[in-house]
């Protein structure tokens, strides 16, 4: 009778990326979609690499092949080919990195591997100077509202960004019943890890929510409140075009606008610094923005240009006219935030 024991045979690289992404990310870990796809789009980008540069197809691929030398290749490729910024080189070596410490569970043969691969470090970099618009620069990008259903959207869209604050991941998302206009109205946003919140609506956003449902009566609770024109959510592509367009209207008037890069997150930094400005506390600014931690950086702006937040603050609220709805953020978040003891009034 033979006792020798039988040795596992490892999985292969193939089913290791297979059992990856069917069970480990998806049911285990129960990763958002939004991660999966881009784990998945890491993992096309290497392949596509590795088959070109290496000479490796997919499906001779080892783990030994994955190399500290193969990967700073890659991520090197990433910056100066493709070129993407420090922070998306390493969100790339974060996917990597997650699965590497997944396989080395299951081919515990190439833990040796597996650690050298680890050891590449993620890249420093300087965070930039956070860019805002002036109440009067944003009120120009958002302009007035055409008689066309691509402009009435665009300028809901515009508004809705400014007014929450809101990532674009989380504007787009947004369906009909997640707005509520009666009572104290509010809009329920799906956030960065499925965290939800529920920020507060001016009043000229509810009259406009509440014109833009009147002139589109086939929406449904489920459908996207911003569609495109096959009645599908809009993309962040789309939002990102539409607001190019909005920009380069409003810059043939302000001049302020011409060549600066305005992206929807530099709406989000807008809506922030003016409710600062306002003087809202920062911890309901944080709550508002879905932020975890205080937003010591919006202030930083104003410091790092030699003024007071709090005294600029002060002189632009005098500034503001009274039906302006940043006059009485104050009042409203509070009177937002008392009514999220009461269920009935924003309930999820």
């Amino acid at each position: 009778m033979n006792n020798k024991k039988v040795t596992p045979v490892p999985p292969s690289f193939p089913a290791l990326i297979q059992t990856f992404f069917a069970e480990h990310i998806t049911q285990q870990r129960a990763l958002s979609p939004c991660t999966v796809a881009a784990y998945r789009d890491t993992f096309m980008l290497f392949l596509d690499f590795t088959t070109k540069h290496c000479g490796k197809s997919p499906a001779s691929m080892k783990l030994a092949d994955i190399t500290p030398e193969v990967i700073l290749a890659f991520l090197d490729h990433l910056e100066q080919e493709r070129h993407n910024a420090v922070r998306s080189r390493n969100a790339r070596l974060a996917a990597l990195r997650s699965f590497l410490k997944f396989a080395s569970h299951r081919d515990v043969a190439s833990l040796h591997v597996i650690e050298r691969a680890l050891g590449v470090p993620m890249k420093r970099f300087e965070r930039p100077m956070l860019s805002f618009l002036s109440r009067e620069e944003m009120l120009a990008v958002i302009g007035t509202s055409g008689t066309s259903w691509i402009s009435q959207r665009d300028h809901l869209l515009l508004g809705m960004l400014y007014n929450t604050g809101a990532r674009v991941s989380e504007i787009i998302g947004v369906r009909v019943a997640d707005v509520v206009l009666d009572g104290a109205a509010c809009v329920h946003l799906r956030g960065k890890g499925r965290k939800q919140r529920s920020v507060p609506l001016w009043h000229s956003t509810v009259k406009e929510v509440r014109a833009w449902l009147k002139i589109n009566p086939q929406l449904l609770p489920t459908s996207a409140l911003l569609p495109n024109r096959d009645g599908q959510a809009m993309t962040r592509d789309n939002v990102t075009k539409r607001l190019a367009l909005a920009v380069a209207a409003a810059a043939k008037l302000n001049a302020g606008l011409e060549n600066r890069r305005i992206t929807p997150h530099t709406v989000r930094h807008t809506t922030a610094m003016n409710l600062l400005q306002s003087r809202v506390d920062i911890s309901v600014i944080a709550l508002w923005l879905g932020h975890e931690n205080p937003l010591y950086d919006l202030a930083s702006v104003l410091l790092a240009r030699g003024e007071d937040p709090l005294r600029r603050s002060a002189r632009l609220t005098e500034e503001l006219p009274a039906h302006h709805p940043l006059h009485d953020a104050r009042q409203s978040a509070r009177l937002f935030l008392d009514a999220l003891e009461t269920p009935n009034h924003c309930s999820g």
